[in-house]
């Protein structure tokens, strides 16, 4: 080869060199369950980003997905994940889609999932990323407060938006007894939590501060379920 001459890039390549150094950084950062870091590692994120953003794929930033809605940043979706303690065969339900990143991820780690989107737009956009890329989940486009009954009760409840005070109370019902629900609750101030059902009591932990958009509910917009309702 000609001194000077360009190499061309693989992208591909590319990606799976930043993945591996997120997975590195989420580890430094202390999340210490392998198969977090295994999901991290096999789920493309730049593949739930949209085009533009797509060089910051891989950097432990939130990024905009539209309207008005973000991707968490990944260190928030490992340290939900590993407090969530999702082991495979669990049932989890998933308050929020979003781009279905996370969705990915507890499908990887061999969960049975279960998503709810409110707004229609990443409802449909998610699905497509997940049918293209294979991944086995169950999407409702709905009201996610609500939660979904007629797969309850889950192991672990997944929640991508701040309660102002409580978390709702159907989620509450929905959960297993030795179930985990995982929500930020605040306004201003936030903080992400883990509620651990302990028959009628629930346990109440602070995982780490947050800033998440608002929960909002809004009735069921038509109940309509995608793959495998």
């Amino acid at each position: 080869m000609a001194a000077g001459r360009l190499t061309e890039r693989d992208p591909a390549a590319d990606y799976r060199r930043d993945r591996r150094r997120l997975v590195e950084r989420l580890r430094d950062g202390g999340v210490s369950d392998l198969a977090v870091l295994h999901a991290f590692d096999s789920v493309p994120r730049h593949a739930f980003i949209p085009d533009v953003m797509r060089a910051r794929a891989y950097e432990d930033v939130p990024l905009p997905i539209g309207r008005g809605q973000t991707i968490s940043s990944p260190t928030i979706h490992a340290l939900s994940l590993e407090y969530a303690e999702i082991r495979p065969g669990h049932r989890v339900l998933e308050v929020g889609t979003g781009a279905g990143f996370q969705t990915a991820l507890l499908a990887a780690l061999g969960a049975r999932v279960y998503s709810i989107e409110r707004i229609a737009s990443l409802y449909e956009a998610a699905a497509r990323t997940l049918d293209r890329l294979g991944v086995d989940a169950r999407l409702m486009h709905g009201d996610g407060t609500r939660g979904w009954p007629r797969h309850a009760p889950f192991r672990a409840i997944i929640v991508g938006a701040a309660a102002a005070a409580r978390p709702p109370e159907a989620l509450f019902r929905q959960l297993a007894d030795g179930g985990r629900l995982i929500v930020p609750v605040g306004t201003r101030r936030q903080e992400l939590r883990r509620y651990t059902r302990r028959g009628d009591d629930y346990e109440r932990e602070t995982i780490t501060g947050a800033r998440f958009v608002p929960l909002i509910e809004d009735g069921q917009r038509g109940g309509r379920a995608g793959r495998n309702p």
